[in-house]
Order: C-alpha cells, then sequence, then structure tokens
C-alpha cells in the first residue's frame, strides 16, 4: 500500500485502537491479542491503529513493539489495514517506525514526542527525519507537546509526500479551521479528542469526517451506529447516545488521569473480551467503578 492508497483509507469511514492485551504479570499476551483484533475486524472500521494511545504505546519497550504489530499484520491481513503507532524521542520513533514497515503495517501514527517542549523548527525535523526513514504513509498527532502550526505543517507537506495525515488531539477550533483552510485535501483529517464522539459533528463541519473510536473496543455496533448517524447528520441518534451513553461515560473517564485508557480496558473486560490490567503509571478503575461503567453498557441491550 502506497501513502496515497493510505489517505484515501483514511478520508472515510470510522478508526478505532485496539487496547493492547497483557497477561496478570504484565507480560504481552499475543494469543488474547489476536484473538481480539479477530473479534474486532469484522464491525466494519476503516483501519486498526496497532500500539497506539489507547494500546498503551507509552508502556511499551524495543523488545515487544515489533511482535504487537506483526501480531496485529498477521491476524488482520486482508480484514482491515493495520497503522502502527510510533513516537517517543526521535531516534526511537524511526526504529518504531521501520519496525512496523518491516512487519507489513501499512503507515504510522506519529505519536508526540517524550517530555520537553520543542520549537516549531524542532518539531519539524523531528516529523522529516521519521518520514525520511520509511517509504510508507505518515500521519502526524497533534497534541500534548506535539503541537503544529499551520506554516509548519505546509513546510512538511512540501518536503515529506509520504506525510499524508493529520489527527487533531488538542480541540482548538480555530487553529483547525486554519490548517484545512491552509492545507485544504494535501492531508486526509481524524478527529482525535479522547471520546472522539463528543466531538464527532463539530469535526465534520470543519472539514474532518472522520475520527477514532474507543469504545469500538468494547461496543463495536453501538460505535458504528454512532458514526453512521454522524455521516448522515442523524441528530435524534447522536443525541440519544450522547445523552444516555457517552456523557455519563465522561464523568467516569474524567474521575482520574489516564482513565481514558483504563475505562477502555475495564469495558473489554465487562464484555468478554478480557485484556488483563493496564500498566504503570495508569492505574485500573475500581470495582465500583466497573459497576457503573456496567449498568451504563447495559443500557445500550444486545
Amino acid at each position: 500500500m502506497n501513502p496515497q492508497d493510505l489517505k484515501q483509507i483514511m478520508s472515510s469511514g470510522l478508526l478505532s485502537f485496539p487496547v493492547t492485551d497483557f497477561n496478570a504479570d504484565y507480560s504481552f499476551n499475543a494469543k488474547g491479542y489476536a484473538e481480539r483484533l479477530e473479534w474486532l475486524a469484522p464491525y466494519g472500521a476503516s483501519a486498526l491503529f496497532a500500539a497506539g494511545g489507547t494500546g498503551e504505546f507509552f508502556s511499551l519497550d524495543a523488545r515487544e513493539y515489533p511482535e504487537i504489530i506483526k501480531t496485529a499484520v498477521d491476524t488482520c491481513k486482508g480484514k482491515v489495514p493495520i497503522i502502527a503507532g510510533a513516537g517517543g524521542n526521535t531516534r526511537f520513533a524511526i526504529e518504531c517506525a521501520q519496525e512496523a514497515e518491516r512487519a507489513g503495517a501499512h503507515g504510522i501514527l506519529l505519536l508526540p514526542h517524550y517530555l520537553t517542549e520543542a520549537s516549531q523548527e524542532g518539531l519539524i525535523s523531528h516529523v522529516e527525519q521519521v518520514c525520511n526513514s520509511v517509504k510508507f504513509g505518515v500521519i502526524i498527532y497533534n497534541r500534548a507537546v506535539s503541537k503544529f502550526t499551520p506554516e509548519s505543517l505546509a513546510i512538511l507537506a512540501e518536503r515529506c509526500p509520504n506525510l499524508i495525515g493529520f489527527k487533531d488531539g488538542i480541540g482548538n477550533i480555530e487553529l483547525m479551521s486554519a490548517i484545512y483552510m491552509k492545507l485544504g485535501d494535501r492531508f486526509s483529517y481524524l478527529g482525535g479528542l479522547p471520546t472522539a464522539e463528543v466531538y464527532a459533528a463539530a469535526y465534520k463541519a470543519l472539514g474532518t469526517p472522520v475520527y477514532s473510536s474507543a469504545v469500538f473496543n468494547f461496543i463495536p455496533k453501538t460505535a458504528m451506529e454512532f458514526y453512521e448517524a454522524v455521516r448522515t447528520d442523524d441528530l435524534a441518534t447522536q443525541h440519544h447516545l450522547l445523552r444516555e451513553f457517552f456523557h455519563p461515560l465522561l464523568k467516569i473517564r474524567n474521575r482520574v488521569e489516564g482513565y481514558g485508557v483504563s475505562m477502555i480496558k475495564a469495558g473489554a473486560r465487562i464484555v468478554g473480551h478480557d485484556a488483563g490490567p493496564v500498566r504503570a503509571p495508569l492505574s485500573d478503575l475500581t470495582p465500583a467503578e466497573c459497576d457503573e461503567l456496567a449498568a451504563l453498557i447495559a443500557k445500550l441491550g444486545p
């Protein structure tokens, strides 16, 4: 798959980030991960992101990363494209990108670099080095310490032909509009705020109809139903699910930093697809919070 093929895939449909399966001792559970992907693949996501943010990329080591990506690629071959997470410092991000390319992934989502703030010149250099290290498509994740201006993105668009996507995890409407007005269809655009369904309609109006759904991990049918409601401007369905499920879900998520991932793993466990614990520095939901989440899921029906 060449970068333009990936760009086309990224331009429509629902995307998702499968959680990464861990055993009780926090080691990677390849069998459980493969079974998870086999379960999720038929539900209709346009692509799945292996070892992304919801997949706890930030907790993975260099030895297990290639196995995770290869497991995803081998399991989903011929079913759904796999985009690998890559990030951290520039040298490690390049290592991840090259490992993902060797494993047969269709591209990478370039997650934020680690810890330090950086100038726009530094961010441009970081992305350019990663893009130049591989031939497949690269998608920027605009979040945390990796925040790009429209001018920086225009420079990268000119220098890096395989930079084909922009995922926004900030939610600055003015900035997002400015980026879209400047770059137009040079990139495919992806809404990437936590619990993206809450922002989906607004982002569609900005020229970003595609988003990534974390809840696809445990309620894939409802996730696809909500996406279809956004696609067809079915406000009644959107408002019903926002009121009855997504906004109550936010109350759980917002209680503790990091619950955006922990809550998704709890949901997977509740519906019978246990992915094991989260790794430190994240913490799992309490039993009472799991009961609260289970009640929300039950209200959605079969």
